[in-house]
């Protein structure tokens, strides 16, 4: 099964894509699951969910004091800005599979090397593949560190609008819940492309619209 494993609807402050196109354009190219993960919130994956149970997961990008997560088969939700090891601690009590979020990209809550040594034998995955990154050497970094470290990738297109949905994803096998994806996680293909560089403008409009909407 195809398998986006990162991507925002309008509950995040930098996205303003409405739930309905959003999975819409997720069958268009041809995804099996969808793990929507607004920032530090689960009502959008939750109302994803409600709609369509055997293909949106609920997860959550959460920010911590030193870069994010990005966690699948969350329960419940997660605040922002704790420590890295009390997040993993929270979503290991419910047993949320936990991936690390753009581990390499600087420009986007970059992880500081030391920490993502400490953080390594404790979380499931790395994203290895994100579609937004500004430079593939980015991916190629992550790619790299989770190979030293014998973790298994995760690929997402950390889409903010549905044109971006999908743009990559991860080939696995089929699975249910948290513990079957941690057991097929390592047989998991990266396919497509990354996003071209302008689809950021569709964080900074959403922004602006999100601020003129509260005036």
């Amino acid at each position: 099964m195809k398998v986006d494993f990162h991507c925002h609807t309008h509950y995040s402050p930098d996205s303003v894509a409405q739930i309905k196109p959003l999975l819409k354009a997720a069958h268009a190219h041809g995804l099996d699951r969808l793990v929507i993960t607004d920032h530090n919130c689960l009502q959008g994956a939750r109302e994803a969910y409600e709609r369509e149970p055997e293909f949106a997961i609920v997860g959550e990008e959460i920010k911590t004091s030193h870069g994010e997560f990005c966690a699948a088969f969350v329960k419940e939700e997660i605040p922002a800005h704790l420590d890295p090891f009390k997040v993993i601690e929270m979503l290991r009590a419910q047993g949320a599979f936990i991936s690390v979020s753009h581990p390499f990209d600087e420009f986007r809550s970059g992880w500081p090397l030391e920490m993502l040594k400490e953080i390594a034998p404790l979380v499931d995955a790395f994203e290895t593949c994100n579609a937004r990154v500004l430079k593939q050497r980015m991916n190629d970094e992550a790619l790299q560190f989770a190979n030293q470290y014998h973790l298994p990738g995760t690929a997402g297109s950390d889409a903010h609008h549905p044109y971006e949905v999908g743009r990559v994803a991860l080939d696995l096998p089929a699975f249910t819940n948290a513990d079957e994806l941690r057991s097929v996680i390592r047989s998991g293909k990266v396919v497509g492309t990354i996003s071209p560089n302008w689809v950021h403008w569709f964080s900074v409009i959403a922004k602006f619209e999100k601020i003129f909407e509260k005036k």
